[in-house]
């Protein structure tokens, strides 16, 4: 990979934040920085508690976009599910609205100071509010083998397609789908957590710990190490989000598109989750897929969500020093 210089990366950087339609993932705005490129738009966004080292690789996926372009398509369309946040369940149907028709739904469970009892609450309101879609929980590792093992028991009775990351580790979600199997509880079990680092996928595979992978172009360094992984892996694949703009889920769709084979819907609908994308139209599904396209961010709306000149330094300070670390892992 050839690395701009970080002159030209600053030249170029826009900075801005934008507000949540509900709090997600801890977060009230997405702060993220837009970065033009000879060869389109790209994002670099990782998250504040990221540090330097693992911020390189989304520096990376940014570059990739940006400054090399993605790899063949193989399909135009992508099917994408909708994300409910852990929101009390009488919140359910008005965020559904947001997403429109999807074959699919992802819920956000396990969340800190919630009970099991909300977590079925906000699932049999999903049910309820879209009795067609396929439906899966997203716990990010927040519980232990016990208590996966009971929520599941109980959450059976909705027909999950999977469990993304109940429990933390390779070992735990090995023993958690060795349990399930044992019971004869028919949900699959999905790592997202434990793909994260380079050396994980095989390790997912080797252990048994997965029937599936969930992907994200950022956090893994670019949609080609993506694909690579995946291969790797062995294992079907999902494609999601680290709630992106338009501009990062194009990233994501990218890499979708050149999978060769997609089985399951994809978590690249998360633009819903924002009050205002940066570009217009937004990425967002319609009759539950999202068609390829380039995406150029609106030059008013940058202006309009650009972050107060605080955060734009800091912002700045932390591109040089990750452009610093990935310059030195290729030399």
């Amino acid at each position: 990979m050839v690395i701009p210089n970080i002159d030209e990366l600053l030249a170029n950087a826009h900075p801005v934040g934008l507000p949540m339609r509900t709090r997600f993932r801890g977060i009230d705005l997405r702060e993220t920085v837009l970065l033009q490129g000879p060869l389109g738009w790209a994002e670099f966004g990782p998250f504040a508690e990221y540090q330097d080292d693992e911020s390189a690789l989304w520096l990376a996926a940014a570059i990739e976009a940006g400054w090399q372009g993605f790899p063949t398509a193989l399909r135009n369309s992508i099917p994408v599910n909708a994300t409910m946040p852990a929101v009390p369940a009488d919140q359910v149907p008005e965020i559904l609205a947001a997403f429109g028709e999807v074959p699919a739904v992802k819920i956000k469970v396990a969340e800190v100071g919630q009970s099991l009892q909300d977590d079925i609450d906000r699932v049999a309101a999903v049910r309820q509010a879209a009795p067609e879609a396929v439906l899966r929980i997203d716990a990010n590792a927040g519980w232990q083998l016990q208590t996966a093992l009971e929520a599941l028991r109980r959450l059976a009775d909705f027909g999950l397609e999977y469990a993304e990351q109940p429990v933390p580790g390779i070992e735990g979600l090995a023993s958690l789908r060795a349990a399930l199997l044992a019971e004869q509880i028919p949900i699959r079990i999905a790592a997202d957590e434990s793909v994260r680092k380079e050396s994980d996928p095989l390790a997912v595979a080797r252990a048994a710990a997965a029937d599936l992978i969930v992907v994200k172009v950022a956090p893994l360094g670019g949609v080609r190490r993506a694909l690579e992984i995946v291969r790797e892996a062995g294992l079907p694949a999902v494609v999601s989000s680290a709630l992106d703009t338009s501009v990062g889920i194009r990233a994501g769709l990218a890499l979708a598109a050149a999978l060769p084979e997609l089985p399951f819907a994809c978590g690249l609908g998360t633009v819903a989750l924002f009050e205002q994308d940066v570009c217009a139209p937004a990425l967002l599904p319609r009759a539950g897929e999202i068609e390829l396209s380039e995406t150029v961010p609106d030059p008013e709306l940058l202006q309009k969500y650009r972050l107060p000149e605080d955060r734009v330094r800091w912002w700045e300070a932390r591109l040089r020093r990750v452009h610093a670390q990935l310059s030195q892992r290729v030399m």
